[in-house]
């Protein structure tokens, strides 16, 4: 038999969104992919904003706008 070719898996990177009304959610991944480079990981938000646009659509309940993100710690 012969064998397959092993995939590569897309690697994430966790966050903690604080947003301006005081809740916090944690844990937001993001693909490790998008950071990096000379922005950081200011290109985080935009994919946390995104993620939250689409929870908004199905759940109808918005989220306030994003006070802060931080690296979630790694265990």
């Amino acid at each position: 038999m012969a064998r397959k070719k092993p995939t590569a898996k897309e690697s994430f990177v966790m966050f903690n969104v604080a947003y301006e009304d005081g809740t916090v959610t944690s844990n937001r991944r993001v693909p490790e992919s998008v950071l990096g480079g000379l922005d950081g990981d200011a290109p985080a938000q935009a994919v946390i904003e995104e993620q939250d646009r689409m929870i908004e659509e199905q759940s109808g309940r918005s989220r306030g706008p994003i006070k802060s993100i931080m690296r979630s710690p790694v265990r």
